[in-house]
Parts: structure tokens; C-alpha cells; sequence
């Protein structure tokens, strides 16, 4: 079977779909597609996969590429030791296993000096391999043979013996995979350490003493377990039996070998008692707990993910002019106004809270401001003092309608001491450039928060301790996935917006904000061929997701795609109608038969994905912002008692359950058992407080609503 077929029949076992559909995802990818323009233009190439699982497909692709270039060292290492046969080499070939390919290349591994090296050394070899092919019968005459200058007596003959036979069953991979076997089904058991009675080892104090077993730990538990242990105050183990694995490994491995009993036997059993807690207990351990944590990260990354995602496709308010607030204390509130835009109109801070307490000289200022910049809504920060400011807010007098908005500031101080920050607004300071972000963030949070790491973000956990290749890989494709699902105005985007497009990338995404402003808006989808290094390759891949509301054809300003253009004139023509007219009549949309529209290229799939785009062209998957308010009565931990029902927001959602800001500093805790649905990131709720630790400052809430 050829090598990339082989890695296909894989991809297509993991993933429970056929190869055909796996060959042709990887085709379109070696020629240029991204996972965004596959799942939505070449639905027939890929039989329908979602971008799940056709990034799922991209990761398998690439983890196999690597796994290629590690069999090609492994081979070159083996092969240079004199010790690669064909029967090795085929065996190399047909891992798709990584773990699988490094027991294989165990026993060749250039090794730093152990025991049994020693023991070869000293010519202790030959002993080993008649007392483990049972060729002799009293191993204590025939290591008397072996002793010399470098093996002082029989005891250490015998001792070199031992350790060679104790390296070999420790690099044997069917003892290691029938420990692994047994070590997955025991428990994992952790002790404190002596610096457990630090301070700061008191978040981890549910570890102290505990045992689970390991095939049901959650993955937070875990994860939290291993920082644990990383941070030197808790060690752990796996609590698997060392007698019955001794007698496993004698009776499935050496005992084959019908080892009389006595004297050999008896030297066979201690060879195993030293393999197994010397070399192979370690290992395994290792082994066992790194298959658990590579578990628990695919988990943790798919919540982070799944957050992201919800924090992406939060609710815009749109093009509105918006009045940002940063609060503040003593340093006062950082005020700026914004146009439709988000450009920035003016900035001012004012002090309406202790200790300066100028209430009345804010409340003029904020009414001066709603009044001369025609303000729509308001966007308050969500950190120190904005319960404060919310509540002067309101108390401002106001001449026209204005929404009044909580905005999450997570981030914001990241972004406003960021070089995007400072190319943006080089004249202006920190606190300007995060109220700014705050205000954008209500507009359109998609297009604001791209320019922030995902990290950043406070949405999710352990975020330091899992894979950071594979979190990074999850959070490309989720913010890659947003950015395309809802669309780009190709004439008003950031260049962080349009670098996440399919096909664009930074540099492109700079030449077209540059085009933008040497030769104004972009007229038509075609005049993106005019933009600097951007060929037939990118066109096809980006053109589809980029929006010009104001072309004469109103399909640039729709998810139909300029290669089936003449599909929707040819359905124009069969009704009669122009393709202005065919736009957004659900009447005549409907009337059309898809199936007389396929063609070489164009099946039933995308014909009925451009009649449903035709019936709401460019519509904004997204839904609409909701004025929120929380309880008036409450202001500190203090306020809070069980019984009590409040409203709130979701600030992050976890495997354990969801943290819900209630208005106060402290965010309550929903444990999974306490509610019936997970919520939604920024999702407004109504909760009940169970129960107030206020030496802890944690808050049990039941969700209520959602």
C-alpha cells in the first residue's frame, strides 16, 4: 500500500468517513484551499463535510507529514548503527502511530551510559542471553566464567546479567503495551509535598490527598492535578499493583521459556523486579499520564474553541455612533466618542466617583457629548467602577433616545499597549486606545477583538498548560471560521480583519487596504484583481467572503461565489427577470427548480446553497444586541445571600460549569449539576445564589434562565 494511502485509510478510520472524502480534502489543500472556501464552495468534492472535519483532516494531514520526516530519521539513525533490516524498515514504514514508531526505534536509540552498557562492556552479554534462552541451568557456575579485571565475582556477573535482561524487557513493546494495558485502568493518586503549606498552594489543596481513577478524572482535574505537581506541591502516581505486574510480565513473557524453579528462575524474577521499577514503572507512568493529558488538552482546546467562537459571534449593535467608556476611581473615566466607522471623533476623561466626586461637571460633559456627536448607544467597560458608572449614567440627562451597553474589557489594556494599537493611534495614549477598543468592541466585537491574541481573552482554561501548538491550530481555524461566516466589507475592513479571510493573509490583506487608499472603494469583487500580488489562486479563495454593498451587482454584496455568476443569470433568464430584481424575492426564489441548474462542477449542493443566499443575500448570521441590567441593590459580596435571584452575564465557560458577573467583583460559579443547558459566552442569564463563602469570595449559583 503507498505510503500517502496508507495515512488516508487512517485519516478515514478516525474520522468514521470515507477515503474518497479524505483524498480530495487533501488534494484541495496541496492546491492551495483553505478549510473555510472547501466547506462552503466544494461541497460536492468533499461530500458535504463541515469545517470540523475537514480541519480535523488538516490536522491529521500535517501530523502525518511530521510522523514522515521522523521515520526518515529514524531510519537514517538505525541504518548508520548497521542494524537496519528490510523487515525493520517495512516496519517503520506501516507505523501511523507516533508513540507505536518510537517503541519500535527504542532498542536502537543512541543511549546515554546505563548499566546494561556497562555490563556489555564488561562482556556480560553471552551470560545474559543463555540465562534468558534458559541454555544453562546453574547461572551461578556459569558466571563464575565471567569474571575478570572488570567483573570482580560471580555476584557481579550475574548482577551485569540482570541489568542487560532488564533493558531488554524494558525496551520489549509487547511488556510495555501490556503495562500501559493494565496502568490505564488503575487509579491516579496524589500526596502533598512538603511545600504544600505555602500560601499559595492552598487553590490546590483538593489534591492533597486523593486517588480517582484515571480513565474518569475530568480534564480540568487533571490539568489542574499536573500544574500541581509542575509547581513542586503534589506528587503523583499511578497505583498499579508491582507484584502482579512483576508476575504478568514473568508468566506472559518469561515463563515461555520454562524456567526451572530455583536459581534461574530466581534471577529471571529479580531481572524483572529491577525492570519494572527501575525502568519500566517510570516510563509507563509517564507514558499513561501523557496519553491522559493529551486528552484532556483536546478537551480544554475544544472548550477554548467552542468560547471563542460564542465571544466572536456575539451580537453587533453595527454602525452606530457610540460613546466608550473605560471607568475608573481615582483616575477618573476615559471618555471617547466614536463616528459609524469607529473612527475617533473626540476624548475627554471625567470623575464623577470619589475621590474628586465632580458628578455635576461629569453629567454635563456626557450630556454636552451625547448631544454635539448625535451619540446612539453607550458602551461601559465591565472592570472597576463600572457598576458605578453605569448607575451615573443613567442619571444623566439625555435629549435623544441612547442604549446603554456593559462591554468586556477583557483584553483591552493588551490591545491598547499593542503595536496595532499604536499604529492605529500613535498620538494617543493607553487609556484613549482602550476606551476606543471598548466602543468597537459593541459595533462589531468580531472585527475588534481579532486584533487581540485569543489568550488574551480571559474564555479559557489552563490555557498555559496544553499544547500550545494544537491551541494555537484550534484558535486560527475559530477565528479563520467567524471571520468567513459572517463576511468582510471589503471597503471598510481593517487590514486584521482581511488578513484572516480565506486566501489573504497579512500581506495581502495590507496591498488591499493600500489599492483602498490610493484608488478609493472598491466598484466590483473583480477589481480585487488589481491589488498588488493578489493572483488567480488568492481571487478564488477570498472573493466569495468579501462584501461591496454598494456594487451594481447585487451578488458582491452576497455569499455566491463569481464562479457561479452565470448560474444565477441563467436563473434570472429562465424567470424572466433581471438578477436585481431575482435578489431577495422569496416569490420568485422559490419558484426555482435546482436541479435544472447543475453542471460539470456545480452540483445540487451549491445550487441550493446560492438559492438560499439568494433569498437573504450578505444576511449577518449574528444576532442583535440586548440592552442588559444588572440587580440595583447589590454593589459587593457583601449584598449577596443565598435565595436571592439575579441577573447576569456569562464571562467564561468551563467543562465544570459556567462563571457568571452578577455586578459585582467577585463572578458566582453555575456548576454543571446546577444547570440544564450550558449558556452561551456573554449570554444574559437569571441565576439563584446558593450559597456565599465570603473568606473564599465564591459564589454557588443554579441557572435559572438563559
Amino acid at each position: 500500500m503507498p505510503m500517502d494511502q496508507l495515512y488516508i485509510k487512517q485519516i478515514a478510520l478516525n474520522l468514521e468517513i470515507k477515503e474518497w472524502q479524505v483524498e480530495n480534502c487533501i488534494s484541495l489543500f496541496e492546491d492551495g484551499a483553505t478549510i473555510p472556501f472547501i466547506s462552503r464552495y466544494r461541497k460536492e468534492r468533499t461530500g458535504g463535510l463541515d469545517e470540523v472535519s475537514i480541519a480535523e483532516i488538516r490536522h491529521w494531514h500535517d501530523v502525518f507529514t511530521e510522523m514522515d520526516k521522523r521515520k526518515e530519521t529514524v531510519c537514517t539513525s538505525i541504518r548508520e548503527a548497521g542494524k537496519l533490516t528490510p523487515e525493520l524498515e517495512k516496519q517503520i514504514a506501516s507505523c501511523v502511530n507516533a508513540r507505536e514508531l518510537e517503541d519500535i526505534y527504542q532498542p536502537y536509540k543512541p543511549k546515554r551510559r546505563t548499566r546494561a552498557t556497562v555490563a556489555r562492556e564488561a562482556g556480560l552479554e553471552p551470560l545474559a542471553d543463555k540465562m534468558y534462552s534458559v541454555s544453562i541451568s546453574d547461572p551461578e557456575r556459569e558466571a563464575s566464567v565471567y569474571v575478570n579485571d572488570k567483573v570482580k565475582d560471580t555476584e557481579a556477573a550475574l548482577a551485569g546479567a540482570r541489568d542487560i535482561i532488564a533493558e531488554r524487557l524494558s525496551d520489549s513493546i509487547p511488556v510495555k503495551d501490556t503495562l500501559r494495558s493494565i496502568f490505564r485502568t488503575r487509579r491516579i493518586a496524589c500526596k502533598a509535598t512538603k511545600k504544600a503549606d505555602a500560601p499559595e498552594a492552598r487553590k490546590y489543596q483538593a489534591y492533597f490527598d486523593c486517588s480517582e481513577p484515571l480513565a474518569k478524572v475530568p480534564s480540568h482535574r487533571l490539568l489542574a492535578m499536573l500544574r500541581a505537581e509542575q509547581e513542586g506541591y503534589i506528587s503523583i502516581r499511578i497505583d498499579a499493583d508491582p507484584e502482579k505486574c512483576g508476575n504478568k510480565m514473568y508468566y506472559d513473557f518469561c515463563r515461555e521459556h520454562r524456567y526451572p524453579s530455583g536459581k534461574l528462575s530466581g534471577q529471571i524474577r529479580m531481572a524483572i523486579d529491577d525492570a519494572y521499577k527501575r525502568l519500566l514503572e517510570p516510563s509507563v507512568t509517564n507514558d499513561i499520564i501523557n496519553e491522559a493529558k493529551e486528552k484532556a488538552d483536546i478537551e480544554a482546546v475544544r472548550v477554548f474553541g467552542e468560547n471563542l467562537r460564542q465571544l466572536l459571534l456575539a451580537p453587533p449593535v453595527g454602525q452606530k455612533r457610540v460613546l466608550a467608556i473605560d471607568p475608573g476611581f481615582r483616575t477618573g473615566c476615559k471618555v471617547v466618542c466614536l463616528d459609524e466607522q469607529g473612527n475617533l471623533l473626540h476624548h475627554e476623561a471625567i470623575f464623577p466617583h470619589p475621590p474628586a466626586n465632580e458628578k455635576i461637571k461629569a453629567i454635563t460633559a456626557v450630556s454636552s457629548m451625547i448631544e454635539k456627536y448625535a451619540i446612539d448607544v453607550i458602551a461601559i467597560g465591565s472592570g472597576t467602577a463600572a457598576r458605578e458608572t453605569e448607575e451615573f449614567i443613567k442619571r444623566v440627562p439625555k435629549t435623544r433616545e441612547v442604549k446603554v451597553y456593559t462591554v468586556s474589557e477583557d483584553g483591552a489594556s493588551i490591545y491598547s499597549a499593542s503595536e496595532v494599537a499604536r499604529e492605529e493611534f500613535p498620538s494617543q495614549d493607553v487609556t484613549v486606545r482602550g476606551a476606543v477598543s471598548i466602543g468597537r468592541r459593541l459595533m462589531d466585537p468580531l472585527a475588534e477583538l481579532v486584533k487581540i491574541d485569543p489568550k488574551s481573552l480571559g474564555i479559557g482554561q489552563y490555557q498555559h498548560d496544553v499544547d500550545q501548538m494544537l491551541l494555537k491550530e484550534k484558535l486560527d481555524n475559530t477565528v479563520e471560521s467567524c471571520v468567513n461566516s459572517v463576511g468582510v466589507n471589503l471597503n471598510t475592513a481593517s487590514k486584521h480583519l482581511l488578513s484572516y479571510v480565506s486566501g489573504i493573509g497579512p500581506a495581502l490583506a495590507e496591498n488591499i487596504v493600500e489599492h483602498r487608499k490610493e484608488n478609493g472603494p472598491y466598484r466590483k469583487r473583480q477589481d480585487l484583481k488589481k491589488v498588488r500580488r493578489l493572483g488567480d489562486k488568492a481571487f478564488e479563495q477570498c472573493a466569495g467572503f468579501l462584501r461591496i454593498p454598494d456594487s451594481e451587482n447585487p451578488l458582491d454584496n452576497s455569499a455566491v461565489h463569481p464562479e457561479s455568476y452565470h448560474i444565477v443569470e441563467r436563473m434570472a433568464g429562465d424567470l424572466g427577470v433581471t438578477v436585481d430584481n431575482l435578489v431577495g424575492n422569496a416569490s420568485l426564489c422559490s419558484s426555482i427548480d435546482p436541479s435544472k441548474y447543475v453542471e460539470e462542477g456545480f452540483g445540487l449542493p451549491t445550487v441550493n446553497d446560492i438559492i438560499k443566499e439568494l433569498l437573504k443575500p450578505g444576511r449577518d448570521p449574528r444576532e442583535t444586541a440586548q440592552e442588559f441590567e444588572f440587580f440595583s441593590g447589590i454593589h459587593t459580596i457583601e449584598d449577596i445571600v443565598p435565595g436571592m435571584e439575579l441577573p447576569g452575564i456569562v464571562k467564561n465557560v468551563t467543562a465544570f460549569g459556567a462563571f457568571v458577573d452578577i455586578g459585582i467583583k467577585q463572578n458566582g460559579l453555575i456548576h454543571i449539576s446546577q444547570m440544564k443547558k450550558t449558556p452561551k459566552l456573554h449570554q444574559p442569564v437569571k441565576v439563584l445564589v446558593l450559597s456565599v463563602d465570603r473568606e473564599r469570595e465564591r459564589i454557588g449559583l443554579r441557572l435559572l434562565k438563559c
